[in-house]
């Protein structure tokens, strides 16, 4: 009797824990930090267990394991008093016009700066509904369409099933997925293999490209625009047209994410573009709404690309820094990874460390020079005074910093990584014997065969700063630019140099100088 009892107890327990969602440990992390919300996490995960669908449970837990890590920051225009600035940026026509505006309010009420008001965590606020709607919308391209189905799992779950792009906000009028299987529910009818991936990509695209447009006045807006506001604006920066495309082609059961490089290597700014992610690994690089897969290439130099995934990469240098060591912003994020090479050319890097170390510095940076600063790409663990760098850009100049109370110092002197890999340190000791004679602040086309070097590109009655590299960017002299070249003598030689007209934005490059010509990085 004793053993029947024994029987039926268990029969019982095994039937209980059938019934019940079984989380691995990381969401179970993430429904104990959902607080209010962890009913609307488990109402999801309720409805695919009671529905024995198991396929769709593992696809949301993954989100659950992951959510942590997205989420939305509202931010607001303030004043030095900390009072809210009224600001509306779309109403501009162009960056000018909004950058004119905005100085405008400066002159009114100050310098101004962007405050977070709000940061709306995904795991926090995400409803049930839009969970449930996402994942059956997501299985439903992948099963369905023909172009999908040599995607496996594991792709679906990084590049098909994500309900979001980067740190747009999440928005409850109506699904991006609905939206858009339903713009281009019949593209496999216009199509001659309707298994070609690349072919459907490019009908989406060709249709994006007709009314979304890139307006550089969206580099005034710190957030990314969410699906209702793309629509109702019908343009917006790069990332705002790689969250479209990617909504657009996941929507329609293609693998798409974005692919970034956060500062240029040999000019200002950063850019976006988006990825296709092919069922072999392979990847097709375009830009959304402006160029097809095959048809686009990067316009300046990188030093480092990273792809923008869901899921949490634990090589990140997040994981490895001490409890109280800061890294530089974007570095601290969680998920993304390093695809230089699919890009560029590469080679590792091995840095001497020539400054004093700070105290409870473990990281080292490679900086890349962009719009007046040197900004950290890469990192690397400071191992007996060195550092190694792995998959650097080449034909580049770097910096080497390290990063303390929230600022960069140099840590030992610039250097140019050559085309084969070889590293030009710039920290010459001689002085140029004949005249240094420079045309331009950035990079031009002089024809020296036919104006016998004698063509300058500065603006005449304007004056200029040439500066050279020291621990810093030390004072060598100042001109006002006439109809002929600048010229310096005793110039230090071997050095960085940097030529910058008075009250300029400092979109100015720095160059090196050899066989009386400015090289430009």
């Amino acid at each position: 009797m004793k053993y029947k009892n024994l029987m039926f107890l268990g029969i019982i327990l095994l039937i209980i824990s059938c019934s019940t969602v079984q989380y691995t440990e990381q969401a179970k992390l993430t429904l104990r930090d959902s607080s209010k919300n962890k009913k609307e996490l488990k109402k999801a995960a309720k409805y695919f267990h009671k529905n024995d669908q198991s396929d769709k449970l593992d696809a949301l837990i993954f989100l659950y394991e992951n959510m942590q890590n997205h989420s939305f920051v509202k931010v607001g225009l303030f004043d030095e008093s900390e009072v809210e600035v009224t600001w509306n940026f779309s109403e501009f026509k162009d960056y000018d016009e909004a950058k004119m505006a905005m100085d405008s309010l400066e002159d009114e009420f100050g310098e101004l700066h962007w405050k977070k008001k709000e940061k709306k965590l995904d795991h926090q606020t995400i409803t049930s509904e839009f969970m449930i709607d996402n994942i059956e919308l997501a299985f439903k391209a992948w099963e369905e369409k023909p172009w999908s189905q040599k995607y496996d799992y594991s792709m679906f779950k990084e590049y098909i099933l994500p309900y979001r792009g980067s740190n747009e906000p999440i928005e409850s009028w109506r699904s991006w997925r609905g939206y858009f299987m339903d713009s281009y529910k019949d593209i496999s009818t216009q199509m001659f293999d309707q298994t070609d991936i690349i072919e459907a990509a490019e009908l989406i695209n060709n249709d994006l490209k007709t009314w979304f447009k890139f307006n550089s006045k969206y580099y005034l807006n710190p957030t990314d625009q969410g699906l209702f506001e793309m629509l109702m604006n019908k343009e917006g920066r790069c990332e705002d047209i790689t969250n479209l495309t990617i909504y657009a082609l996941r929507a329609n059961g293609i693998a798409a994410t974005s692919d970034y490089t956060p500062h240029w290597a040999n000019t200002g700014n950063n850019h976006a573009w988006n990825v296709i992610i092919m069922p072999d690994g392979k990847t097709i690089p375009f830009m959304g709404a402006e160029s097809n897969p095959g048809k686009y290439k990067l316009s300046s130099k990188v030093a480092k690309v990273y792809r923008k995934v869901f899921s949490v990469q634990k090589d990140n240098l997040i994981f490895k820094l001490p409890g109280d060591e800061k890294a530089p912003a974007w570095l601290s994020a969680k998920c993304y990874t390093d695809v230089t090479k699919e890009y560029t050319k590469v080679s590792d890097v091995n840095i001497t460390i020539n400054n004093d170390i700070p105290d409870s510095t473990n990281y080292l940076y490679l900086c890349v020079f962009n719009s007046g600063e040197w900004k950290a790409i890469h990192w690397a663990k400071i191992n007996d005074n060195s550092a190694h760098f792995t998959d650097m850009g080449v034909d580049i100049a770097y910096l080497p910093m390290f990063y303390v109370e929230e600022k960069l110092f140099p840590a030992s002197h610039p250097f140019i990584l050559t085309k084969n890999g070889d590293q030009k340190e710039l920290n010459g000791n001689d002085l140029f014997e004949e005249e240094v004679i420079l045309h331009s602040v950035t990079k031009k086309s002089i024809d020296r065969s036919s104006n016998d070097g004698n063509k300058t590109f500065l603006e005449v009655e304007e004056k200029y700063k040439l500066f050279y590299w020291e621990k810093g960017w030390e004072l060598f002299g100042t001109e006002t630019a006439n109809e002929s070249p600048m010229k310096f003598k005793k110039l230090p030689a071997n050095r960085l140099y940097w030529l910058v007209k008075d009250n300029s934005d400092e979109e100015e490059r720095i160059f090196t100088y050899q066989n009386n010509k400015q090289i430009w990085w």
